[in-house]
């Protein structure tokens, strides 16, 4: 089907459809109360954001609910990085590797050598990358960071979510585990409760699928904002993120995303995903239930039926 022949009535039409179709899936999976503030999540909730090349947006569903970006936050963080430090230094700390394991895992670290994470989509990578932020001191890192974020999402006023920076922080010991071990093996510097406060608050940054869905509309625009056409992120970077999204994105069921949906895609734990069809549109989708990857069960299903019915996969 081709998108750009659809009227605005026939594109919301279709994605209220398919909100509705795949609602009954979100009872396969279960809200991630390992972090106990994201255990209070409905887990019926599922929401869908189409946002155009142009900017202009459809929605469909519980579209007005508030998340915490997770694990999605790894990529601001990463292109905030990639942009104080370069590629060569990035990835001198921090590989290009898919890992085959949970995204919190820390076998690899153990085995492999040099003790380096293999991505920075994986916890202990993100970690290291958000390390290496520049800045005098976390508050003005983390006003880096949502400067970057609110750019990207086109709202100034996106935040960071305060209750579920400290239930993250309080329940966060494999982090801790990751990140002195990296310490150890010299692949971060500095005060590791520092390091990982920021991160904390990073993972915290609350949006909507609306604004994931602008994110995800600026990377498929080459890191131009859709409506102004402003530079937000270079080129190379906006690819290199993608790239990763395609490899990496949805934690170790990405081979199987690749197949299935065929497009960048980055999850986190709180139900979100993000997308960018280069060229084309981004996505932002809502839905807390997750699979036993850590991925949303309805989110993955809608973006499955889309990447079908308009043809939207890059392979």
């Amino acid at each position: 089907m081709d998108v750009s022949q659809m009227s605005p009535n026939e594109m919301e039409q279709q994605l209220q459809h398919a909100v509705e179709e795949h609602r009954r899936f979100t009872t396969d999976g279960e809200v991630a109360n390992y972090i106990p503030k994201l255990g209070s999540a409905n887990p019926k909730t599922l929401g869908i954001t189409v946002t155009m090349m142009d900017g202009t947006s459809f929605t469909a569903g519980d579209c007005d609910a508030y998340f915490t970006m997770q694990s999605i936050s790894k990529i601001v963080s990463l292109l905030l990085a990639l942009q104080d430090i370069g590629p060569e230094r990035v990835f001198d700390k921090v590989g290009k590797e898919p890992t085959g394991d949970p995204f919190n895992s820390i076998v690899k670290l153990e085995t492999i050598k040099p003790s380096r994470p293999l991505n920075p989509m994986i916890n202990a990578g993100a970690i290291a990358v958000t390390s290496m932020i520049a800045g005098k001191d976390n508050p003005e890192k983390l006003e880096r960071l949502l400067q970057l974020a609110r750019r990207l999402t086109n709202d100034t006023s996106v935040n960071v979510n305060k209750e579920v920076y400290l239930s993250e922080k309080s329940t966060a010991d494999r982090n801790r585990a990751l990140a002195y071990f990296m310490r150890e093996n010299g692949i971060i510097h500095g005060d590791v409760e520092d390091i990982l406060d920021l991160y904390f608050r990073q993972c915290a940054i609350e949006v909507t699928c609306s604004h994931l869905a602008y994110m995800g509309a600026v990377l498929a625009n080459r890191g131009k904002d859709p409506i102004t056409s402003e530079k937000i992120v270079p080129e190379d970077l906006a690819r290199i993120v993608k790239t990763f999204m395609v490899t990496c994105g949805m934690y170790n069921a990405s081979g199987a995303f690749a197949i299935d949906v065929g497009i960048p895609a980055k999850s986190g734990v709180s139900g979100g995903i993000m997308s960018a069809v280069p060229n084309r549109m981004g996505i932002g989708v809502i839905g807390p239930a997750l699979d036993k990857h850590g991925n949303s069960v309805g989110g993955l299903r809608l973006l499955e039926t889309l990447s079908r019915e308009w043809q939207l996969s890059i392979f």
